[in-house]
């Protein structure tokens, strides 16, 4: 622990502050959202917008060797994100085709694109720090578009956190009532889309779901009231993105999937004695 102390005011390593900066803003909206995410249960759709992030990233990188661009690959997560959201949301809402099978093929047909354009991109490019993170690819500019991606997140959540608690609880209901059910569901999918691209960096597009919903879940066994369950998820999420980052600097493996595995093991743990209680 010393070592990874040490290492975050090391100014050789800046790549240490960036990530755990960026946990710790990221774990802002990951625990609003997400509790929003687990509660209404559209986990699916943040997975299929995660992975469809990787053609905006791909491109982006394909877009800065090839016509000299200098682009942060987050810009093009972002743009991909929210086209991936918008289709989905009216799909969904449409129900003119089976949304399954839409949100599936834009899971897949994302991924297809990002990797053929890492695939043509002169030199070598390792897709794998795209698929599964890598907290070199932080830059001091990548933390202040996260920290305005956050901010616009929680702005969104907190302005419209009435209409937000009626669907995820109950949207019938709340049609009935005269509230623009629709909109509101299409914001609550942007916002996740945005959500998601806060941690591709860190965790990547694989993985990034995990800690979208397991901070939510972890919460969700100690109380059911929507905004403490937020709260408390912010408050784990933080720890584990601290706790994953130090554990990954002392034991010499990657950020992300330490990450992820230890917030999977305290799930399974929380939830083993929950039921015991």
């Amino acid at each position: 622990m010393s070592d990874f102390i040490a290492a975050l005011f090391n100014p050789s390593v800046p790549f240490i502050r960036y990530a755990l900066i960026a946990g710790i803003l990221a774990s802002a909206s990951f625990g609003t959202v997400g509790s929003l995410v687990v509660v209404k249960r559209i986990s699916y759709i943040a997975g299929a917008i995660s992975h469809a992030t990787l053609a905006g990233l791909g491109a982006t990188v394909y877009l800065n060797e090839t016509r000299g661009w200098h682009l942060s690959p987050l810009v093009g997560a972002i743009l991909t994100a929210l086209a991936a959201a918008i289709i989905i949301a009216r799909i969904s809402q449409g129900k003119k085709e089976r949304s399954d099978t839409v949100i599936g093929t834009i899971w897949a047909v994302g991924m297809g694109i990002g990797l053929l354009f890492i695939a043509r991109t002169p030199g070598y490019t390792d897709p794998m720090s795209y698929i599964f993170g890598n907290i070199l690819l932080l830059r001091k500019e990548d933390l202040l578009l996260i920290a305005l991606l956050d901010f616009l997140v929680l702005f969104s959540v907190v302005l419209f956190y009435r209409a937000f608690h009626s669907i995820a609880f109950d949207e019938e209901f709340a049609r009935t009532r005269g509230l623009n059910t629709g909109f509101y569901e299409t914001y609550l999918i942007i916002l996740t889309a945005l959500t998601v691209v806060l941690m591709v960096s860190t965790v990547g597009i694989v993985m990034v779901i995990a800690l979208l919903t397991i901070p939510a879940a972890m919460a969700g066994i100690f109380t059911r009231k929507l905004w403490q369950m937020m709260v408390l998820s912010v408050i784990i999420g933080i720890i584990l993105n601290a706790a994953g980052l130090a554990l990954s600097y002392a034991l010499n493996l990657p950020t992300g999937s330490t990450t992820i595995v230890l917030a999977g093991t305290a799930y399974l743990i929380l939830k083993a004695a929950a039921r015991r209680a």
